[in-house]
């Protein structure tokens, strides 16, 4: 098992910037790929960026240039530097831990809301 806790988030006016880190404990040794998806209401939970343990980096499409994503392999923990925020950044911002190469598993942190305004 895999616990996540999110810090970060909050109010921001467009075009500023956020932080938001992500430590996890538990069985650290088995994950893979660290990662934030995104939830806005009424809209599907969605792939932000992630991370793999080599450091390789995907990103979605709709924040390549602005967020970027680390992870401290040492410290079990990632981050995601948002730069340039726009009021559609607005949404729930979940962590993911994933683990397993055949079978995946999912972990999840409980949410972090980030509101932009206009």
């Amino acid at each position: 098992q895999v616990q996540l806790v999110e810090s970060g988030g909050g109010l921001v006016q467009a075009g500023g910037s956020l932080r938001l880190s992500c430590a996890a404990s538990g069985s650290t040794f088995s994950i893979n790929y660290m990662g934030w998806y995104r939830q806005a209401p009424g809209k599907q939970r969605e792939l932000v960026a992630k991370i793999s343990s080599a450091d390789r980096t995907n990103y979605a499409d709709s924040v390549k240039g602005r967020f970027t994503i680390s992870r401290d392999n040492a410290k079990n923990t990632v981050s995601l530097q948002m730069n340039s925020l726009k009021p559609e950044d607005t949404a729930v911002y979940y962590c993911n831990a994933q683990s397993g190469l055949v079978r995946i598993t999912d972990y999840w942190g409980q949410g972090t809301q980030v509101t932009v305004s206009s």
